[in-house]
């Protein structure tokens, strides 16, 4: 995710970042963010884009993190349907089609991000640690994705 060249976005009108919480930026086999990517994201903020953060997740834990970096948060998305990613954009000021959405499943944040008509950032799960349904959602990504990296 450090990878992602913002100045690229900038220039082709993006002006927010919806972004993906659990195994995107939190691991989830931990409760803590990374620093680096604490630093990221609030560097987003500093470079002016907006910044959200949109979770299928509705424990306390989600809103306790957003607060702790001082994001807004749309919490029970229920991606990939469109509702949190519309939400999200809403509560930034822009339109989806200005929005970069960062995740790490395709089923979820790919998928949802391309159905509201953002540009769409896929990066590698933070942990192999996951619910079991996203692992079985995972089984089927590897299928999609053959060998290929979301970095590349």
């Amino acid at each position: 995710m450090l990878e992602i060249d913002l100045e690229a976005f900038r220039s082709s009108g993006v002006k927010a970042f919806l972004l993906d919480i659990d195994n995107t930026l939190l691991p989830r086999d931990t409760s803590l963010f990374p620093e680096e990517l604490v630093s990221w994201t609030r560097g987003l903020s500093s470079a002016g884009f907006g910044v959200c953060f949109i979770s299928n997740n509705w424990h306390r834990y989600i809103f306790e993190k957003a607060e702790e970096v001082g994001f807004p948060v749309v919490a029970k998305a229920m991606k990939p349907f469109p509702f949190a990613f519309l939400a999200g954009a809403r509560a930034l000021g822009v339109r989806t089609s200005e929005c970069v959405v960062v995740g790490d499943q395709l089923f979820t944040d790919i998928l949802g991000g391309n159905l509201v008509g953002a540009t769409t950032v896929l990066v590698n799960p933070l942990s192999s640690s996951d619910l079991p349904h996203t692992l079985v959602l995972r089984r089927l990504e590897r299928v999609i994705m053959g060998r290929r990296d979301p970095r590349s």
